[in-house]
């Protein structure tokens, strides 16, 4: 029997890259998964991209889950308000929250000072990465803590460890990135009573849709990618941290997460899971060891 049968899961943000690898494997554990995006097979977002929310819900089909496709805007209350409206009419019931929402990579501008960054893309960011989450929570959370052992998973880039040591490329992306993980800190709190669970949860250097075709590669021979940049060889597949939560939410226990800021890698040596080449890249821990430490690449003992 699969260990999320019956289960409801939201993953805002499932057009692509984290959030339709969480999907997929949500969907792969039995979970019903209504996947949200902009973009679909009629219209696009601002990416201009092809992924669309449609193909994400039949890959969770094809895992063996139950995927259902709505077009949401995260930024728009009321669409969200609408959607846990139709979650509720339609299942009764929220029990994973998975909250992905991203969609900034066109507004970033690496290494560049705030007093010379695009206020107007800055700000976006922001709104993208953070107003988004809280948006979804204010709606979902009335539903998900109906449901006994509820999770909410805030997806970012970065450990609290890593995060609170390093710059993480600009102000804007620094601090997007670093609220989402204390935004999974606050929700801990306020869903303990609640016996509720919420965790900030980071992929390592993920091998997006944008990230393969920035290398000309595909996941069929990603690996090529190194004679570009050798360190892509700690990357991992979006299923790596699709697997990752769903290793968190078919796990009686995960209350002992509460609050936590985890890694995919950090999780997969905990639940002993892989990635779909077999592998268990630790990429946080490769980057201090060995990236940031200006060591050759090189991944033995972190896959």
């Amino acid at each position: 029997m699969k260990p999320l049968n019956g289960k409801v899961a939201l993953v805002a943000g499932a057009t692509r890259g984290a959030g339709r690898g969480i999907a997929i494997e949500l969907g792969a554990a039995g979970a019903t998964v209504y996947v949200t995006g902009r973009t679909t097979r009629t219209k696009r977002s601002e990416y201009n991209r092809p992924e669309t929310i449609e193909e994400t819900a039949e890959l969770v089909c094809d895992a063996g889950g139950r995927g259902i496709a709505v077009q949401v805007d995260h930024l728009d209350p009321d669409q969200v308000q609408a959607l846990i409206a139709r979650i509720k009419d339609e299942q009764g019931r929220l029990d994973i929250l998975v909250n992905d929402v991203w969609g900034a990579e066109n507004l970033a501008e690496w290494n560049v000072p705030v007093w010379e960054y695009s206020l107007e893309k800055g700000f976006r960011m922001l709104r993208l990465a953070i107003d988004t989450h809280i948006i979804t929570s204010h709606y979902a959370l009335p539903l998900l803590i109906e449901s006994n052992n509820g999770l909410v998973v805030e997806i970012t880039d970065g450990t609290a460890e890593y995060n609170a040591k390093n710059y993480r490329l600009s102000l804007f992306y620094d601090l997007a990135k670093t609220s989402v993980i204390r935004m999974a800190q606050s929700l801990a709190h306020e869903l303990s009573p609640y016996q509720c669970t919420a965790v900030a949860v980071t992929p390592g250097w993920m091998r997006s849709e944008i990230m393969l075709e920035h290398f000309g590669v595909k996941e069929e021979n990603w690996r090529d990618a190194a004679a570009k940049e050798p360190h892509f060889i700690i990357s991992e597949s979006p299923r790596f941290v699709g697997r990752a939560v769903a290793a968190l939410a078919g796990d009686p226990e995960v209350a002992r997460w509460n609050g936590h800021s985890v890694s995919s890698g950090q999780l997969a040596q905990v639940y002993g899971f892989y990635d779909i080449d077999g592998s268990q890249p630790d990429c946080w821990r490769y980057l201090v060891e060995v990236q940031d430490a200006g060591k050759p690449a090189n991944a033995d003992g972190y896959r």
